[in-house]
């Protein structure tokens, strides 16, 4: 069933709570916290209170410049939970499905009353419990919500309806993948409401320091089976996860390449591995034979108490 088949349900369920907690995955990006705010102001709209649970202390530089524009009323720590609840709470996840990839996991333990709203393939380790609302056909979360906006009929502020329209371009790489009739109705529905593209082309100005640490890891890359570009980062270097990211993005725009696969050091102790697809290979299928997942197009893993090096042998058993 897809969302807007439960889009009642959804509503319901807020209207049937005082309080309303949001929450994405750590390391947040545009398509997170533009989907966290977009659900945020939904909420509102049905005269309920809305907190973005907001656990992360660095900030990618988008992210940094939505964050310094929301009403600091909205976005609260884990911490503060605790003294932001009533008597019925609900607790909203945003652009992920995985409890181990939220701001904290614990805050399952929480809540009785859970809504997952994503757009990545589940697999064994995602939430069970609560109301799952997974589309893997849209191109990211903030395409979901939009579609939710559309539904209830509810008119939205041009500082809201830009930051979920820089969701939505940010996960289809600029309308490059996973990009659909849909996917381009939810831009035009925002920029309906205002929603300015120089100003989202602005949130994803890049750090040119951060460009060249990327350029360099690309240098490195191999081609496996004449279709799989893989290429590591330096053991020294701790990257983010959206580096990773980009990396595979900017892979998957040369001829031949139907998948492309990034490892880096994300953490003292974790490996991440990033990888995009066109659509041919499944690259979340791929990565559950490393734990990892997510849908055909983009997926991602976590490898702990490993080394680069190991990682990518890892990977080339799978891709062999």
């Amino acid at each position: 069933m897809g969302i807007l088949e439960r889009a009642k349900e959804l509503r319901k369920a807020i209207k049937s709570h005082e309080v309303v907690f949001i929450v994405g995955h750590k390391d947040l990006d545009l398509d997170a916290i533009g989907s966290a705010l977009g659900m945020s102001y939904i909420v509102e709209q049905f005269h309920k209170e809305a907190y973005i649970i907001v656990d992360d202390e660095i900030f990618e530089p988008a992210v940094a410049k939505i964050i310094n524009q929301t009403p600091k009323r909205t976005l609260i720590t884990s911490k503060e939970v605790e003294k932001k609840k009533k008597l019925k709470n609900l607790l909203i996840i945003v652009d992920t499905n995985k409890p181990k990839l939220l701001q904290n996991s614990s805050l399952l333990e929480e809540f009785q009353d859970i809504v997952v709203i994503d757009h990545h393939q589940p697999n064994a380790s995602s939430i069970q419990e609560g109301m799952i609302l997974i589309d893997t056909e849209s191109s990211s979360a903030c395409e979901l919500i939009t579609e939710l906006i559309y539904y209830y009929g509810i008119r939205l502020e041009p500082e809201i309806a830009t930051t979920i329209l820089g969701g939505i371009v940010l996960d289809t790489n600029n309308f490059v993948v996973k990009t659909q009739a849909k996917t381009y109705f939810a831009a035009y529905h925002l920029t309906s409401f205002g929603a300015d593209p120089r100003k989202v082309q602005y949130y994803l100005k890049q750090d040119i320091k951060d460009y060249i640490i990327r350029q360099k890891v690309i240098i490195d890359v191999e081609i496996v089976s004449e279709k799989y570009a893989v290429t590591t980062g330096d053991e020294s270097v701790k990257y983010k996860r959206e580096e990773l990211a980009k990396v595979a993005d900017t892979l998957l725009q040369f001829n031949g390449i139907t998948a492309s696969f990034v490892i880096g050091k994300i953490s003292e102790d974790t490996i991440g591995i990033s990888a995009r697809s066109e659509g041919q290979i499944d690259v979340g299928a791929l990565l559950e034979k490393l734990n990892g997942g997510g849908g055909s197009q983009e997926a991602a893993t976590q490898l702990e108490n490993t080394t680069i090096s190991e990682a990518k042998e890892k990977l080339f058993e799978i891709l062999r």
